[in-house]
């Protein structure tokens, strides 16, 4: 579980395991989960996050974009495009 990022309390991370779906990334914080698209950036799952917390990750996630997807694919190759 290759982790990106940690910003504030939240930790951004994929697993190893999932390079056949398109580049994504996990963002955990305590016992909340979501899930982002990175390249066209949208919520694919959230686990306990209210609307508020999830628009915040999300502007996260596009600020760190570049970086986001330079892990992915420097992990997982061109794998998930």
């Amino acid at each position: 579980m290759p982790t990106v990022l940690k910003i504030g309390p939240y930790r951004l991370y994929f697993y190893s395991n999932e390079s056949a779906e398109p580049a994504h990334i996990h963002i955990d914080r305590d016992n909340m989960s979501a899930k982002f698209w990175i390249k066209d950036i949208r919520l694919a799952r959230n686990i306990g996050f209210d609307a508020h917390e999830l628009n915040r990750i999300y502007k996260m996630v596009i600020e760190n974009q570049e970086i986001l997807l330079e892990a992915w694919y420097g992990y997982f190759g061109n794998t998930g495009r």
